[in-house]
């Protein structure tokens, strides 16, 4: 008799701890396309935690500390009941995902294991419950559609992603779904492990199959006409239709859409700092082109692009951001310090050795360089088994503008292949053809923020690069690099030029303006310390005629006789200044105290503070700030994580 109690205790004990074992489900189980949600929901969770988390893995066999991103269970409404859900959607990486959830105590936090900004990342060691596979379907066609300009008549280049190499094609015709004998080959190449020069980008944790990148050239365009494509194959499916205005070069007038630095927004937290802010970019951009109707444009982001900085997926999540707005318009690009630098790239004199560092998370520019093909055929060899760094310098024109394109990252110094290129190209504009110059870059020629490291490269920007756009009366010079818009007066070695507003003589100059501000990190506050009511801790010289922190974009509207640059806040879709400039290079306006615009700052002449003073105060600020989150964190976790998202991010200006 009590062998039969015992045993029926050991059978109820059993029949309990396999009823009270959490369960963990993702419906539904197949996802059409990227970017549809799963519906993630768990029960059975005994005494939940603020700090259980559910961790995000594709491919389905990635080790527990590989996951692609994690949501702590606390951003559930009901999560302290041990049940909860939340909806995620997910960008297809041509493998499943699975999903696990893990216990994560204060006592197990790992100062070595953090994320970018420091915040540590959460532990392993407890896996509660693990999902089934959810996948994709198949035949549904190739992703991440980007269209860029060939620099030739008639024609536009179609980029796109897909999961294997078999042979796929660009279809496309003046009448959707009528294709005809309108067919593009498109050539397939990828880049691999080994590719990459450093953490993370060559670690486990880091790599991911990008899949194979598939390029195709459509030829004899007319000027000016929409055209419709798929691109795919009948083995393997074709994308929905999309459809492009092709350039015009008898067109008079131009809209583009110019920004620096947007990153790309992730529905989880990670390993690198991502942000929401670039949702609203594409969003009002978006607006803006299907306003023009069917007139060709485009859209430029100059450098730090995507910010994956070695975690391959992000730059999956990026393009799929971008690709409504990408798929419809050419979207170029120049490189930035987050594609390419590395500890041993071959350029880097002992003046650099504070400027160029690792901020490309070990990609060593590949990705950049084989996800986009910029026109022209600059390259620069790595040094390293990884194919040659392309889409350094570059230039082409429409409508009455000459764009050109550099690379502040490589070697542009006279004698350099680039300095040549820049200046020969700059020397050959036909200004009957392009009444209007716009040169673009990465780092700044000209900024007001505090951060120094970049101050020897400005030097010699200054010194070897800014006669060059004098002497060819560059009318526009745009920056990224510093997140936020700052607007310059027309300038030469620090000094402004007269506009000839009030008949003066005047003579055309440059305007500088920093566009970096298209969605990356928090954006700094130019607000007087408590203390020093009367000191910014950023001075605002002259010079700097309007700046704000505020995200956005900025729109150019060219005419063979007026240049029109606006910035765009995000905040509201609204214009918050503009610049405009004739083409004999005279600033028509803007050239005001304010400008009349919210955002204008008190300007303050530099020239009363030297820079070791403000850039101390700042530094201190910064600085305490920091130390402040740092000894803060592991106290307050739990009360952080409750908020949502999670973690605090270190803010800083250029990055």
């Amino acid at each position: 008799m009590d062998m039969i109690l015992v045993f029926s205790f050991l059978f109820l004990s059993l029949i309990s701890q396999i009823q009270s074992k959490p369960t963990l489900t993702a419906n539904p189980r197949t996802l059409s396309k990227s970017g549809d949600s799963v519906l993630i929901q768990w029960s059975g969770i005994n005494s939940p935690s603020k700090l259980d988390w559910l961790g995000l893995y594709s491919p389905p066999d990635s080790a527990h500390d590989n996951f692609i991103g994690y949501k702590f269970l606390s951003s559930s409404p009901t999560w302290e009941s041990g049940s909860g859900s939340f909806s995620l959607p997910l960008t297809s990486l041509r493998s499943n995902y699975t999903f696990r959830i893990f216990r994560w105590t204060e006592s197990e936090v790992d100062p070595g294991f953090h994320d970018q900004d420091h915040n540590p990342l959460p532990g392993t060691k407890h896996l509660l419950a693990e999902s089934e596979a959810v996948g994709f379907e198949t035949g549904r066609g190739p992703e991440q559609i980007h269209l860029s300009l060939t620099g030739r008549d008639g024609e536009m280049r179609v980029m796109f992603v897909a999961e294997d190499p078999e042979e796929r094609y660009v279809r496309y015709g003046e009448k959707g779904g009528r294709w005809r004998s309108d067919v593009a080959v498109a050539r397939a190449g990828r880049y691999e492990r080994e590719d990459m020069c450093h953490a993370p980008a060559n670690q486990s944790f880091g790599w991911r199959d990008p899949g194979w990148i598939f390029d195709a050239i459509v030829s004899g365009l007319k000027d000016g006409v929409k055209y419709y494509y798929q691109v795919g194959s009948e083995s393997k499916g074709w994308s929905s239709t999309r459809s492009f205005v092709s350039p015009d070069k008898r067109s008079n007038k131009l809209v583009a859409f110019l920004f620096g630095d947007m990153g790309a927004p992730t529905p989880y937290l990670t390993f690198s700092r991502t942000q929401d802010e670039s949702i609203s970019t594409m969003k009002w951009i978006l607006r803006d082109i299907e306003a023009l109707g069917d007139k060709p444009t485009f859209v430029s982001h100059i450098g730090d692009i995507s910010y994956a900085r070695g975690y391959s997926w992000l730059w999956d999540e990026f393009f799929n951001l971008i690709e409504p707005v990408a798929s419809k318009v050419p979207y170029h690009v120049c490189i930035g310090n987050h594609e390419y630098d590395w500890p041993a790239q071959p350029w880097k004199p002992d003046w650099a050795k504070s400027v160029y560092g690792t901020d490309g998370g070990g990609e060593c520019g590949v990705p950049y360089s084989l996800r986009f093909n910029m026109p022209g055929s600059s390259s620069e060899p790595t040094g390293t088994r990884a194919p040659a760094t392309r889409n350094l310098y570059y230039s082409f024109d429409m409508g009455p503008v000459h764009f050109v394109y550099m690379s502040t990252e490589t070697n542009f110094l006279p004698g350099s292949n680039q300095y040549n290129f820049l200046k020969h190209d700059l020397e050959s504009v036909d200004r009957m053809k392009t009444p209007f110059v716009v040169f673009q870059g990465h780092r700044p020629m000209y900024t007001t923020g505090v951060d120094i490291k970049d101050a020897p490269l400005r030097e010699r920007m200054i010194e070897h690069l800014e006669p060059l756009l004098v002497k060819n009366n560059v009318n526009l010079a745009l920056w990224g690099h510093v997140h936020r818009y700052e607007r310059f007066c027309p300038l030469k070695n620090f000094t402004c030029g007269s506009s000839g507003q009030k008949e003066e003589d005047w003579e055309a100059l440059p305007v500088h303006v920093v566009i970096g501000m298209g969605g990356q990190d928090w954006q700094p506050k130019w607000e007087p310390r408590p203390d020093h009511p009367d000191d910014p801790v950023f001075p605002q010289p002259k010079r700097s005629l309007y700046r704000t922190g505020e995200f956005g974009y900025t729109r150019l509207v060219a005419t063979r006789k007026k240049l029109t640059l606006s910035f765009v806040g995000n905040h509201d879709g609204e214009v918050h200044d503009t610049v405009e400039i004739s083409a004999s290079g005279r600033v028509l306006n803007g050239n005001d105290e304010h400008n009349g615009k919210v955002g204008a700052v008190h300007k303050i002449d530099a020239t009363h503070y030297s820079l070791p003073h403000y850039v101390w105060g700042g530094s201190i600020l910064v600085l305490g700030g920091f130390i402040g989150y740092v000894l803060g964190f592991v106290s307050h976790a739990r009360r952080q994580v409750a908020q949502g998202r999670g973690w605090t991010l270190v803010k800083t200006q250029e990055t």
